[in-house]
């Protein structure tokens, strides 16, 4: 294995430049919070750290200096062997349904939150390092992280926030020198995890199962305060919280779909306050299309299908309404009341949220009657024939105008291509209904443009990213992982020689099942 170099420097010994040093601005809200809210401890050091990648993008809207984090010193705190200035490490307390089964403590188990930083965009954020060793909370796990699971959501979280989906994203990713052991013998690696925090319906489930009233209200306070201020001038500022909550998950959830995303573990506790999408564990991007697609390995019924991620969304909040009672109202039956009138919003505006990102994605402009029928049935003709969901919303940028016979080429990715025909011809009946839409080529054009706009060319399909990681976990190889993170930053691109990228997986070359890294 070939990580990346860390920049020189010379020893500060009077003849050279002092040693990079990493500096952080920590200012850390969550660690002022009771202490029954967390664990206070230190990452367990690891033998031989090494570099794998820094992102630098990330790093200067943190305002960190990327060649410091590279450096000796900087991998060093990357790798949890030295607490940086300013840090109060931490495991943060939580609970969760867990396949719909109540487990009353989890908690960060393989992750220890070093402390916040305020980005040079003004927004405040999470610094995490997952795999830095075991916590109060493990559970009889050893607290680490296999060098695959690091890698891939590296990978997806990276390329999911080039998709314009709102993410936990990450900052680096480090070797251990170490071997942790689950099914076989793996190399170990910690992810520095940045998340705009890591507060979940699962924490707010952790202080109503032990009735901790005083706990919930500071929690929710504490959210109001980082995420939703506008909810602190409501008259009732945790309805507007759970308002808040509600929506952002319905515009995340619609998101997922619209890319053909599968979490694989939409437990409570993998349910982010904060709207972001966050444990990338057994999720998956589609390929072939169809609405019960499960990949996740521990998934055996298919809770978290494709097509069920709206319901659990729902389920999930219903789970955090619950947590809210006590601070709705002092009569329980008004609180019900006032949260169910809430959460039954969720339905409606999720499914305003899908028809709305359905439009952009098959270049509608406005509102009209049809157009959700007009996406449930090109939808229809893909779950029928198994068409590819992403080369199939890209592929209609070539058809805005009729091809010739038998040349028509997202036809060609169904196995009966005339359900479909009939549907393109519908569609652009839809289009040419636009203002424009029946005028001439610059009309097109702006149809096209706006189609590569909204369907990416190139996804983290499963088959490149298991190819990125038998590379670098048997072969010590990371320059597959290095381009693979390179082409997806520009996810809307059709970029030369990278045409390998945008195709779907042979047959020897699909994957069926992904595994959770714990």
């Amino acid at each position: 294995m070939t990580p990346e170099p860390p920049p020189t420097a010379d020893s500060n010994d009077g003849r050279g430049p002092a040693p990079l040093q990493p500096s952080f601005a920590f200012d850390n809200s969550y660690a002022r919070l009771p202490e029954r809210f967390f664990e206070r401890l230190s990452p367990t050091p690891v033998s031989a750290p090494a570099l794998l990648r820094v992102n630098r993008e990330l790093a200067d809207l943190l305002g960190l200096d990327a060649d410091a984090l590279a450096s000796p010193a900087g991998i060093r705190v990357l790798a949890g062997n030295e607490i940086p200035a300013g840090a109060e490490p931490l495991s943060m307390a939580y609970a969760g349904h867990q396949f719909g089964g109540w487990v009353p403590q989890l908690g960060d188990g393989r992750a220890i939150l070093l402390g916040e930083i305020v980005g040079r965009d003004g927004v405040r954020r999470d610094v995490q390092l997952k795999g830095a060793g075991r916590t109060p909370f493990s559970r009889q796990g050893d607290g680490r992280a296999g060098l695959g699971p690091v890698l891939r959501e590296y990978i997806v979280s990276e390329a999911m926030y080039a998709l314009g989906i709102a993410t936990t994203r990450s900052l680096a990713a480090v070797t251990t020198g170490d071997t942790i052991v689950r099914e076989t013998l793996l190399p170990g690696a910690v992810l520095t995890r940045v998340a705009q925090s890591h507060i979940r319906v699962g924490t707010f489930q952790f202080f109503a199962a032990r009735r901790d009233v005083e706990a919930l209200r500071l929690l929710a306070d504490h959210v109001i305060d980082r995420h939703y201020p506008a909810a602190r001038e409501a008259a009732s500022p945790y309805i507007a919280l759970l308002r808040a909550v509600t929506d952002r998950q319905a515009s995340l959830i619609a998101d997922w779909m619209g890319i053909g995303f599968i979490h694989g573990v939409m437990n409570t506790d993998n349910c982010s306050i904060a709207g972001e999408t966050i444990d990338y564990g057994p999720c998956a991007f589609m390929d072939a299309y169809h609405p019960d697609t499960v990949y996740s390995s521990i998934d055996r019924n298919g809770r978290y299908a494709y097509a069920n991620q709206p319901s659990i969304a729902y389920w999930n909040l219903a789970m955090f309404a619950q947590t809210l009672l006590p601070l709705i109202d002092e009569n329980e039956e008004k609180a019900v009341e006032l949260a169910r009138e809430q959460l039954e919003t969720f339905p409606e505006t999720f499914q305003a949220a899908q028809l709305a990102s359905m439009r952009t994605k098959l270049g509608l402009e406005g509102e009209r009657d049809g157009d959700a029928e007009l996406a449930s049935e090109l939808l229809g003709c893909m779950a029928a024939d198994g068409a590819d969901f992403t080369l199939t919303f890209r592929g209609l940028a070539d058809i805005v105008e009729p091809a010739a016979e038998g040349t028509c080429p997202v036809a060609r990715l169904f196995h009966s291509p005339d359900a479909f025909t009939a549907w393109a011809e519908r569609w652009r009946q839809r289009l040419r209904q636009q203002p424009g839409g029946s005028e001439a080529r610059r009309e097109t054009e702006q149809v096209r443009a706006s189609l590569r706009a909204a369907n990416p060319a190139c996804i983290p399909r499963n088959h490149l990213v298991e190819e990125v990681i038998v590379a670098a976990v048997e072969r010590g190889d990371l320059a597959p992982f290095a381009r693979l993170v390179e082409v997806l930053a520009s996810p809307f691109e059709e970029q030369q020689g990278c045409e390998r990228f945008m195709l779907p997986p042979r047959p020897d070359q699909v994957v069926r099942q992904t595994f959770c890294g714990t």
